[in-house]
Parts: C-alpha cells; structure tokens; sequence
C-alpha cells in the first residue's frame, strides 16, 4: 500500500486527507514514480475548490497535484526512454502528484539533470511552462521593457528571471518586502497599491512595451490605460476579464510539452534561473501546505516531499 492525497467532495483545504491506496501498476507506455517531490499551485485550490469546475470537473474521489519528481520504480509495455531507476521530472495530468506512487506517461517526464535538486524538480513544471508561454504570449526580447504583477511569487519569481535571461528591462510590482529581491534578480521593483500607475510610468520613463498579469483583473485594465498594446498583455488568472478586453490569456497547458520543460529544467540546473523554495511540508501536512499558499504572500514554491 502507499499514501496519496485525496478529496471525496468539493470544498476548502479541510476536505483533503491522506489515504492508503494500491500502489498503481503501469499501463502501456507508462512508468511508475517513487515521487520525492510535488510542488502545490493555487490552480490545484481552484479545482478542489469547485470554481472550475467547468473546464476540470472532478471525479470522487479525486487525487490531487500536477507536479512530481521522483525515480522510476516500474516501467510499462513499450517504454524504452526510462528504466527503474532513473530519476525523473514532469507533470500528472490526472492529479495523481501528490503521493508516494504514482502512474505517469513517459511523454510527459523527462530525465532529471544531475545537478538539479528534488524539491526545484520537483515544483518545476507549471511554473516553469507557466512562465514560459506567458514570455513567449507577449513576445518579449532583448530591449523590451515589461511589467510584471506580483513578480516575487511562485510564477512572478521565475517569469522575472526568464525575461531577464532574454535581455529584457523587467519592472516587477510586488511588496516591499520583495523588493531586494527583486532588485537582485535585475528586476526594477515598484511597489503596488494607490498611484502604482504613476509610479510605473516613472520606472519606465522610455514607455512600457508588454505586461504580464500574474495576479488579478485589476491590472488587465491598469495595462490598457497605460497604453499597452492589447495583443502584448497576458494573463494567467483572469480569464474572463482578457476575453472582455481582447488581451491575451496562456499558460501551462499551452507550454506543456517535454521540449519546454528540459529548456526550463536546464536553465534551473546551471542557476541561470533560480526555483525559490518558500517552505516544504511531509504529505500528512497538505492542508497546512496550502493555508500557506493561500496567503499569496509567498515567494517561491511550496513543496510536498512524499
């Protein structure tokens, strides 16, 4: 038997438990994890919560979690790529992460680099693809100035970095308290609240070329006030709000490709980027892990080490 997180309803963190369940076997084309680590992600709430219910209806009972990183433990009918073993990174698109063992297409892992430690490999994946389909959705490159809200968070942190790498001026809203490292990761840090719109005008006297939106609606119309074309302002929370405005909204299902994410774990392994780690729970502290990220104040990731 293992241990693996579940939910037999919709609701708040209170309905998650840890229960006993079968070690899954592996189906064709597929390889078992020994996960090491599972990064948690505010989408994750939103599903167990119900508000998407539309788009991820949940099946009772449900498992939990994308991200995983772990060894091989068994490996199905026709794989080659991986055998026992081999340690490994990549996603759950049946929220199965969160547990010791879990089932997972060879075509979404990749081998992880020597170099890289569990708990980034872990937390990589939506993070990691988030922030690449939102740079890649604004097509920002060497001389762009580019805003970006709530840019010391788990996606913030690494969309600050991976804007830098590609030589761009990156002008990140955040509390002051994040604003040393921001400043350290090359970013101009402002602060948000009253007069944000006058204070970015001020930290990017040469205009504002593209805006990333990694917090709420408010700042889709904040973007288009300033002046920011509408097909250079992306979102990827306020779905609703882009449609209305005709801005963009992209995320990690349209970067979720094993490509990207070797780009991404590769960039981590050589520090050019770094994974902030804010906090690691044992899996029996699941709801506390997320009381945490509920907070929205935290920088970096929050992890679950099985």
């Amino acid at each position: 038997m293992a241990r693996a997180v579940r939910f037999d309803e919709y609701g708040d963190r209170d309905v998650l438990y840890v229960a006993d369940v079968e070690v899954p076997r592996p189906a064709a084309g597929e390889v078992v994890v020994r996960v090491q680590a599972a990064g948690i992600n505010p989408g994750e709430a939103a599903v167990r919560q119900g508000a998407m219910h539309e788009m991820f209806p949940a099946t009772f009972p449900s498992g939990q979690g994308s991200d995983l990183a772990g060894v091989v433990s068994a490996v199905g009918d026709g794989v080659t790529r991986f055998a026992a073993g081999d340690e490994v990174l990549g996603w759950s698109v049946r929220r199965s992460s969160q547990a010791e063992y879990a089932a997972v297409p060879v075509s979404q892992l990749i081998a992880k680099p020597p170099g890289l430690g569990w708990e980034v490999a872990g937390s990589l994946y939506v993070v990691g693809c988030t922030a690449y389909a939102a740079v890649r959705a604004v097509g920002a490159g060497k001389g762009d100035t580019v805003v970006v809200s709530a840019a010391a968070g788990g996606v913030g942190s690494v969309v600050t970095q991976l804007l830098r790498t590609r030589g761009v001026t990156v002008v990140g809203i955040a509390s002051p308290s994040n604003h040393g490292w921001l400043a350290e990761h090359g970013a101009v840090p402002v602060a948000y609240g009253d007069g944000l719109a006058e204070r970015l005008k001020a930290a990017a006297p040469q205009g504002i070329d593209a805006f990333i939106d990694l917090f709420g609606p408010q700042y889709l119309r904040l973007a288009v006030d300033l002046g920011v074309p509408r097909d250079r302002i992306e979102t990827i929370i306020s779905f609703a709000e882009a449609a209305e405005l005709g801005t963009r909204a992209e995320g990690s299902v349209d970067a979720s490709d094993t490509g990207v994410l070797a780009e991404m774990a590769a960039l981590a392994a050589s520090g050019d980027i770094e994974i902030p780690i804010a906090a690691t729970y044992p899996l029996d502290r699941v709801r506390d892990a997320y009381a945490e990220l509920e907070q929205r104040h935290t920088r970096g990731k929050i992890v679950l080490l099985p």
